[in-house]
């Protein structure tokens, strides 16, 4: 069972920042895939951002440009910049992580951090 700790979640203006961490409770060298979705009032969850294991990244059209996403192995944490808010990106962000266990998939989900960015 896998730990994910987030933190860094606040209130800011439009156009200000914020830096979102994810910490893992095991080695995440090993992990297919970490990254950040997240989820508005009144709406599904949404894909945010992703790094994989071979240190690929991906993200939602939304926040490329805006957001940076990167890892630090030796704190088993990955981090989410977010740069030129808008209010649109409030939301609860949830750190993610999809592991393989052999032919078994696991994924595992953070408590959540609020962000709201007032205009």
């Amino acid at each position: 069972q896998v730990q994910l700790v987030e933190s860094g979640g606040g209130l800011v203006q439009a156009g200000g920042s914020l830096r979102l961490s994810c910490t893992a409770s095991e080695n995440i060298f090993s992990f297919y895939a970490m990254g950040w979705y997240r989820q508005a009032p009144g709406k599904q969850r949404e894909f945010v951002a992703e790094i994989r294991s071979g240190s690929s990244t991906n993200y939602a059209d939304s926040v490329k440009g805006r957001f940076t996403l990167s890892r630090d192995n030796a704190k088993n944490t990955v981090y989410l910049q977010m740069n030129s808010l808008k209010p649109e990106d409030t939301a609860v962000y949830y750190c993610n992580v999809v592991l393989y266990q052999a032919i078994l998939r696991r994924e595992y989900w953070g408590q959540g951090t609020q962000v709201t960015v007032s205009s």
